[in-house]
């Protein structure tokens, strides 16, 4: 088991520390500014979890009345994004153990990519975002978080660490594998 690195308030910045402070009074427009600067990160992060945008809409407002529920436990032993990026997976992983996850494999939405003008380059693009959601929709919800954090929310090897709470070596394994497992499930949308 990992232990939680120590910290302290001098280790969050002092707006986000105060931020903190005020929600954890109970302040409206601290809340409300909190869910405005977290919100498309949780709702993108569940998205590419879930494999369904509304059941993702849905879920962050539950994330974040669980965020306003424990904030007065924060502690600052993470930053604040890395926190709530914890409390979105765990969430996610809960409804996806609820709700088994075989019901998503034929839900498709759109991964992030590069537009372009061209049609038939759009179309191709459109095709190969809906084999890769095909293919990480496939594998399982622990292969979907690591991949997640790592190429589409972009957190570092030590926030994901801190995210899953197990130590960076362990994110850096599961990221190998569940590279693997998804090049092999990628293998059976190839052309030829």
């Amino acid at each position: 088991m990992k232990q939680a690195r120590v910290g302290s308030w001098l280790d969050v910045g002092g707006r986000e520390a105060a931020l903190v402070q005020r929600c954890a009074a109970s302040d409206e427009a601290a809340c409300a500014e909190l869910v405005a600067e977290h919100q498309r990160m949780v709702v993108q992060l569940a998205t590419n979890l879930l494999g369904d945008r509304e059941e993702a809409l849905d879920l962050s407002q539950e994330v974040f009345m669980r965020v306003f529920a424990v904030i007065h436990r924060f502690r600052g032993q993470s930053s604040l994004r890395t926190w709530i990026y914890r409390i979105a997976v765990n969430e996610s992983l809960n409804l996806l153990r609820r709700n088994g996850h075989e019901e998503w494999l034929d839900d498709e939405i759109d991964l992030p990519g590069a537009e372009s003008a061209n049609p038939e380059s759009q179309a191709s693009d459109a095709e190969r975002s809906r084999h890769i959601q095909r293919a990480l929709m496939g594998l399982s919800p622990n292969d979907r978080t690591v991949l997640t954090l790592r190429h589409f929310s972009e957190l570092s090897y030590q926030e994901i660490a801190d995210v899953l709470e197990i130590d960076e070596k362990t994110v850096k394994s599961r990221l190998f594998e569940a590279r693997h497992r998804l090049r092999e499930a990628l293998k059976e949308f190839r052309p030829g």
